[in-house]
C-alpha cells in the first residue's frame, strides 16, 4: 500500500511514518499542503492521512482539492477535536477522523479496518455488479464504484459509498448505528455515533431530493437507519 502522509509537526511525522513503515507500507511526507496536492497529482495513493494545520494551505484545502479527482480513503489526524470540527472535517470527505494526542496503534488499527472493508466490498463484487432501485432512479454499480442517481454521476466517496452498499444488500433491514459503524468504518464506536451520522446526512445530499423528507434512507427513531426502496433486480453472478 502506498500511503501519503501530510503532517506538519516532525516528530510525529516521523513516528508514524516508522510505524507505517514498519508494517510494509511506502510513505511519502510532507509538510506543506501545497505540496501535498502535488505529490497527490503526481502520484498513486491509496490513502492519505491528512493533518489541518499545515504550511502553504490548510489541510482542509488540501481535502476538498483531492476530492476533486479522486474518492481514495482519507484520514484525517488533527488538534481539531471539537465536534464540530470533526463534522466539518467528514463534510468535506474525510473517512475518519483522529484527533490528537493519539496513540500510533490506533492509527495502524483504523488503516487496517479501512483496508479490511474496502477487501469486503472487493469480495462482493464477484457476485454482484449493477442493482437498480426505484424503477432505476438509483443505479448502483459496485464494480466501478459508481452511483446514477436519476442519471447523473454522484460524486460519492469511498465511505458514502461503503454505506450505500451495506444500506443496498438488504432494503428494508433497520442497522443499528454500532452495525453501520462496524460494517462501514470497520470498528465498532464507543459512545460517539457523530461519525455514522454525518455520513449519512452526506449521503442523503447526494442521493435525495428533498433532505428534510428523505425517500431511500429514512432514520428508525432510536434504533438507527434504514434503506427504504426495494430492489428492481435481483442479483447477478
Amino acid at each position: 500500500m502506498h500511503i501519503l502522509l501530510v503532517e506538519d509537526e516532525p516528530k510525529i511525522r516521523e513516528v508514524v511514518s516508522a510505524y507505517l513503515k514498519n508494517e510494509g507500507w511506502e510513505v511519502d511526507c510532507t509538510a506543506n499542503g501545497l505540496e501535498a496536492v502535488q505529490l497527490f497529482e503526481n502520484g498513486s495513493y491509496d490513502l492519505v492521512i491528512l493533518d489541518l494545520m499545515l504550511e502553504g494551505i490548510s489541510g482542509e484545502e488540501v481535502c476538498q482539492q483531492i476530492r476533486t479527482k479522486s474518492v481514495v480513503p482519507i484520514i484525517m489526524l488533527t488538534s481539531k477535536s471539537r465536534e464540530s470540527d470533526t463534522i466539518a472535517g467528514l463534510n468535506l470527505g474525510a473517512d475518519d477522523y483522529i484527533a490528537k494526542p493519539f496513540r500510533v496503534k490506533e492509527v495502524i488499527a483504523r488503516i487496517h479496518a479501512l483496508r479490511r472493508r474496502i477487501h469486503a466490498y472487493k469480495a462482493d463484487t464477484v457476485k454482484q455488479h449493477v442493482l437498480t432501485f426505484d424503477k432505476g432512479q438509483l443505479v448502483v454499480d459496485l464494480e466501478a464504484s459508481t452511483l446514477l442517481v436519476r442519471g447523473i454521476h454522484a460524486n460519492l466517496t469511498t465511505t458514502e459509498f461503503k454505506l450505500l452498499t451495506v444500506f443496498t444488500s438488504k432494503p428494508g433491514k433497520i442497522w443499528s448505528r454500532s452495525d453501520l459503524s462496524f460494517h462501514v468504518l470497520g470498528y465498532r464506536f464507543q459512545g460517539d455515533s457523530r461519525s455514522i451520522d454525518t455520513h449519512v446526512k452526506n449521503l442523503r445530499k447526494k442521493i435525495e431530493e428533498d433532505t428534510k423528507e428523505p425517500r431511500y434512507i429514512l432514520t428508525m427513531v432510536g434504533s438507527g437507519y434504514k434503506f427504504a426502496a426495494e430492489s428492481d433486480t435481483k442479483e447477478t453472478t
